[in-house]
């Protein structure tokens, strides 16, 4: 999917008039294949079968007050709409106690209840009440913030009805699907309509999310998607709106990712996600062409710090196009797949690199163990001072003191871009002063000659762009630019 506008991003990661609702089911019965229903006369039937595992929840949080007296709250916090009050009231200055509303879902007999982590982010008290108008409070048994997902546990002296996963990869654009929760805190209410896109992405590394029309507002926070089969599909996560009420965009992620990290934190209180240690980006048709690929597919690396695929010779301009037997479309399904594997175990990874197929054994670590880890810095290699311009671009090889003017580490080498001609190709990529060309035509380039061998070597073998490595504050990314 296109990446979603830095302003919409923005919209949704800041304002709690975002309706943001995630759900599972903990049951292991394998899915089955759900069937074409044209438009029903009724959701009745549908309703009345899974209104009794759906709940609403109640969290409770007591938020000290600074010295001046008004109470703090992070932004984007579910209790900030409570704080926005309280200040425009005006406080004694002491403590207060919060509440905040969502939605959830039981997925097990002995009492697991699915919700987002940012309903109960914070809370020292969580209440489950359901749809029988019974009370229980819940405990939390763990979150994944990268899905906004969270696992919660009631102790019921009978067994609980609750709900099962369908598998969200059958769903259809214009395929049925109904929501369920608490939405504005009015109670349980259901809304219905279709998947109106599939593959969406917002701001995280493992988003997939199902598109609906589907009405969806603040309190649904944790409630399920259905299909029409009564399985639960997608977890209603955001809504794009200008108002915070439901403008028939909302979002719901995929329940084959949420059942992944549901089975986790059931058996380990935590996530436990694959890492290949590489750093990696789409292929473009641009960068397709630079490199003479066929196609514009897999996931191309741009760097491999010390980690997995160093060991088992990965290296920078690789193209990764299968993992672990299946074909890579593009970097976030490499990310999605990485993470689903099996942490310790040998995965084959085919990868093309200079033109030809070779397929590399890595044993994947753990990412939450080495997302902390800093990113070793280049080696070393100084070069004269002097200008090119070249590509839209003027270039001046990289010295001592440009490095500590860039707070680049000593170990960088490359060519800085001193200026870009805003009518430039380069200017429209996003190239901008300051950044360190590392890399063109897959080789190093240290001096300005460098670059310019790597220009006429890719004129001489008939190519219509060169690939260049370009880095900026640490982070690596492949621009192909027309040399024609």
């Amino acid at each position: 999917m296109p990446d979603l506008t830095p302003s919409i991003r923005s919209a949704l990661r800041s304002s709690t008039l975002l309706a943001l609702v995630l759900g599972f089911g903990l049951s292991l019965a394998p899915a089955h294949e759900a069937e074409a229903f044209g438009a029903p006369e009724s959701f009745a039937e549908l309703a009345d079968q899974i209104s009794p595992s759906v709940v609403n929840i109640t969290t409770s949080a007591l938020i000290a007050a600074p010295a001046d007296g008004m109470p703090m709250v992070p932004e984007g916090s579910p209790f900030q709409d409570f704080f926005d009050d309280f200040n425009n009231r005006g406080g004694n200055g002491g403590p207060q106690r919060s509440e905040a509303l969502g939605s959830g879902f039981v997925v097990s007999e002995d009492g697991y209840i699915v919700t987002n982590n940012h309903v109960i982010e914070g809370a020292d008290e969580i209440s489950i009440e359901f749809f029988s108008g019974v009370k229980l409070p819940a405990k939390l048994v763990g979150t994944d913030p990268k899905t906004d997902i969270a696992l919660l546990k009631v102790e019921s002296d009978k067994p609980l009805p609750f709900v099962t996963f369908g598998n969200s990869d059958l769903m259809r654009v214009g395929d049925w699907v109904m929501a369920m929760g608490n939405p504005l805190g009015q109670g349980f209410s259901v809304s219905a309509g279709i998947v109106s896109a599939r593959g969406r992405e917002l701001s995280g590394t493992y988003d997939d999310y199902l598109q609906t029309d589907a009405a969806i507002n603040r309190g649904n926070s944790g409630g399920p998607l259905f299909n029409m089969d009564g399985q639960v599909i997608g977890v209603n996560t955001a809504i794009l709106s200008p108002n915070g009420g439901s403008i028939g965009i909302g979002f719901s992620m995929a329940s084959n990712v949420v059942t992944k990290v549901v089975d986790q934190l059931k058996e380990f209180g935590e996530t436990r996600r694959g890492w290949l240690g590489v750093r990696i980006q789409d292929v473009t048709p641009d960068v397709a062409e630079a490199m003479g690929l066929a196609e514009a597919k897999g996931a191309l690396v741009t760097d491999v710090p010390e980690g997995p695929a160093k060991s088992a010779g990965v290296t920078a301009g690789d193209v990764i196009t299968m993992f672990a037997g299946q074909p890579v479309g593009d970097a976030g399904d490499l990310t999605r797949r990485v993470a689903d594997a099996p942490i310790g175990e040998a995965v084959p990874v085919i990868v093309q690199r200079d033109g030809k197929t070779e397929t590399l054994q890595v044993t994947l670590g753990r990412r939450e163990e080495a997302e902390a880890a800093p990113v070793p810095a280049a080696s070393p290699a100084p070069a004269e001072p002097k200008e090119l311009q070249s590509l839209g671009l003027t270039l001046t090889p990289l010295n001592e003191e440009l490095r500590g003017g860039l707070g680049l580490d000593a170990g960088a080498e490359g060519l800085v871009v001193t200026a870009v001609d805003q009518a430039s190709e380069a200017f429209t990529k996003g190239l901008r002063e300051g950044d360190l060309i590392t890399e063109a035509g897959q080789q190093k380039v240290v001096r300005l000659q460098d670059l310019e061998d790597r220009i006429a070597e890719a004129k001489g073998a008939g190519r219509k762009s060169l690939l260049l490595l370009v880095r900026r504050g640490g982070d690596p990314r492949f621009v192909a630019l027309s040399i024609e």
